[in-house]
């Protein structure tokens, strides 16, 4: 529409006459003379009106989302804080659970032994002090530690102490090649020495060439005098292979060793030895066999072939 004199005047009627017809609107209330028009314009535009807010409402439902996923973002955060800071806890418990564990089971050889002992942990493995097999634990001279003193633990001998230190000490393992002990055979008098082979079974040279010795028999310490650097009685190992004699001195077993030197947490220095020697009864108890299931095959006896033909002729 071009801006003339004309449209300028409609214009003005327009807006003059929406502003009377507000004024009658406000001064009728719920009388109001427009009523029935603006039920009338409800009935045509409403059903348009649903139609645009219905495609609104997504985009609507949208943004609020989008406002509302920060909020969400900053709990899932929060919920996977604490979930790592419960898995902490939890392998921390399991952790202390295990050393808990493991510290009544060297009390309990020590109890079994008549050993006095000095609980410890190790904080460093290495060859840094010139070994190849080695452990360092926290305590020391302090704590009443001397040189050559026996290390155990739970399972059985660990090493003897080398060097030691105001509040540390250096343990030499059993599995280290400079490593020999004086070992017994359970339940009998053999004597002989052990050594240590890094990764591989101890190597157990019996002072009798001729003695009989099987798999699965078990060896502990013969002590040494003044119970240093070793006491008697502390398990060894079970032999795993007896090397033919062949006339030889001294025969060769090797030895699986009770201790996992792989796997060392809480072990004990043996501060006090025992009045007796313990003999043999440190010595884990041994596993009972598992019985073999006998089956039984019970067979009948079929009929000839040559009857069941005649029988169905």
């Amino acid at each position: 529409m071009r801006d003339t004199r004309e449209s300028r005047l409609l214009l003005v009627l327009l807006i003059t006459t929406a502003f009377a017809l507000i004024t009658v609107d406000i001064r009728g209330g719920e009388d109001s003379p427009v009523d029935g028009a603006r039920q009338a314009a409800a009935t045509v535009f409403g059903p348009i009106e649903n139609g645009v807010s219905g495609a609104v409402d997504p985009i609507g439902n949208a943004v609020a989302a989008v406002r509302d996923s920060g909020d969400r973002h900053d709990r899932l955060a929060a919920l996977e804080r604490e979930n790592a800071a419960l898995k902490a806890e939890l392998g921390s418990d399991d952790r202390n659970r295990s050393r808990t564990k493991q510290l009544d089971e060297v009390l309990k050889v020590a109890g079994q032994g008549q050993y006095g002992i000095k609980g410890a942990q190790i904080i460093a493995i290495g060859a840094a002090q010139g070994f190849s097999w080695t452990i360092t634990i926290d305590v020391g001279a302090n704590d009443g530690i001397e040189r050559d003193m026996t290390v155990l633990n739970g399972d059985g001998l660990v090493g003897r102490v080398t060097t030691v230190g105001p509040h540390t000490a250096t343990v030499l393992l059993a599995n280290d090649p400079d490593f020999t002990v004086g070992t017994r055979m359970e339940a009998g008098d053999e004597l002989g020495f052990a050594s240590g082979q890094g990764d591989q079974l101890l190597r157990v040279e019996l002072l009798n060439g001729k003695a009989e010795i099987k798999k699965g028999d078990r060896l502990v310490t013969f002590g040494s005098q003044a119970d240093k650097p070793f006491v008697p009685g502390v398990p060894v190992g079970t032999v795993s292979r007896v090397d033919p004699s062949g006339g030889d001195l001294t025969r060769t077993l090797y030895v699986t060793p009770f201790v996992s030197f792989t796997k060392l947490d809480i072990v004990g220095v043996v501060v006090q030895a025992p009045k007796q020697d313990p003999r043999d009864t440190v010595l884990p108890k041994k596993p009972k066999p598992t019985p073999t299931p006998t089956v039984t095959v019970t067979v009948t006896p079929s009929a000839p072939a040559g009857g069941q033909d005649q029988q169905e002729q």
